[in-house]
């Protein structure tokens, strides 16, 4: 990052249809209206989902309220010791069954309208089973990945006959592919948390803990209509990947790690940047920090080669980091899908064949870390396009 303490004023663009302004910046909370995704958007993942069942070979979709509820229907209850479901068949339009006290919360929230309540002295399976016979009374359910398993068994005692399988399957292959809907609202996401930690560097002094600055990077994020935070790590700190926010005080002369990301209309961003506090960094921090910048770059390069698979991306920036002399310290795979989760599919890890495809957005994160001295992390948001691949952040430069 530039200036004399290595600190880049990040920026981008902002859609002006959701009240970023037409230089793309952002004025706080009264110009940034968090947006909502239309109805079609909802249809066209119904329609998938369906088609999705079909090539499978399976009949229901079970779901419970999770990231995966709201991505089929706009909103998530919530769980509790109530069942509410969302049921999903291979032929046919949704039902939400739920308790009936919640039936017009949902309705009003959801864009599922079909929402079928059970009494409390009832068993709700009871209707998940006179709902699902409306489609069919045989057949294969694919139970959505995060179901809680005592859910699961009392499913399957409902729908004697039926064979129960997991779902991520078809819920990570719906989910991996971004709409150009879902890759508006995560370039919206990347801009404030750029922003932020941008306006949290120019604000570090001398005595200020890391959890002052995270305080300061949360502040941030609400000016620009946005909640969300991160990590914070000072010197030492820094050396330990998911370490801090803690009470160490800043010093001159350090380094300081923020990873960071905010939420906009239900979509994550993720972004690290590692800089030094200071007049002059030391040659060491030069040499790791540029070290990490080429591996990312080797990954990036490799990425714009057509359905190349993930594993190949961690191959490639690692083999760097290796030759380089800092193997052992880079210690956590390449990267992680993000959109509606924070992580998700794909992983860019060893061991991973899947290959990319345009839709994927996912981070390209190396780093070096040294316990007991420091440890420095670029972390960038990339989208494959039909063209290559994308960098949606702003990269800091080499040091």
């Amino acid at each position: 990052m530039e200036r004399r303490e290595f600190v880049a004023v990040a920026g981008g663009m902002l859609l002006t249809a959701t009240g970023g302004r037409a230089d793309g910046r952002t004025g706080g909370p009264s110009s940034f209206q968090q947006p909502r995704l239309p109805p079609e958007v909802f249809s066209r993942r119904l329609d998938r989902a369906r088609a999705e069942l079909a090539t499978r070979r399976l009949d229901l979709l079970f779901v419970t309220p999770s990231t995966n509820f709201e991505y089929f229907a706009g909103y998530s209850p919530g769980r509790s010791e109530r069942l509410i479901s969302l049921l999903i068949p291979v032929s046919g339009d949704p039902a939400i069954v739920a308790p009936s006290f919640e039936v017009e919360r949902v309705r009003r929230n959801s864009m599922i309208k079909d929402v079928r309540g059970w009494e409390e002295q009832e068993n709700p399976f009871d209707l998940v089973r006179t709902t699902v016979a409306r489609w069919t009374r045989r057949g294969s359910a694919a139970v959505e990945p995060s179901t809680e398993y005592l859910t699961a068994l009392r499913l399957g005692q409902a729908l004697q006959g039926w064979r129960l399988v997991d779902g991520s399957p078809v819920t990570e292959h719906l989910r991996i592919i971004k709409s150009p809907e879902e890759v508006a609202l995560i370039r919206q996401a990347i801009v404030i948390t750029e922003d932020a930690i941008a306006a949290t560097f120019a604000k570090l002094a001398v005595g200020m803990t890391e959890r002052d600055v995270a305080q300061t990077l949360s502040g941030e994020m609400r000016q620009r209509g946005s909640q969300g935070g991160g990590l914070v790590q000072f010197g030492p700190s820094s050396a330990l990947p998911h370490g801090g926010p803690a009470a160490r005080p800043l010093e001159r002369e350090t380094v300081v790690l923020i990873d960071a990301g905010c939420r906009v209309g239900g979509y994550t961003s993720d972004i690290t940047r590692t800089i030094w506090f200071g007049d002059s960094p030391s040659e060491e921090f030069k040499k790791v920090f540029n070290l990490v910048h080429d591996a990312q770059t080797a990954a990036m390069e490799l990425g714009n080669a057509r359905r190349v698979a993930c594993q190949e991306l961690d191959r490639a920036a690692r083999r760097v980091i290796t030759d380089g002399g800092y193997g052992p310290y880079f210690t956590h795979r390449l990267g992680h899908g993000m959109g509606m989760d924070g992580h998700e599919h794909p992983y860019l890890v060893e061991g991973n064949t899947l290959r990319m495809e345009p839709g994927n957005v996912f981070t390209i994160e190396p780093g070096i870390y040294q316990l007991e001295k420091f440890g420095v992390r670029i972390e960038d948001d990339c989208l494959v396009t039909e063209g290559g691949l994308e960098v949606m952040s702003r990269r800091p430069a080499k040091v």
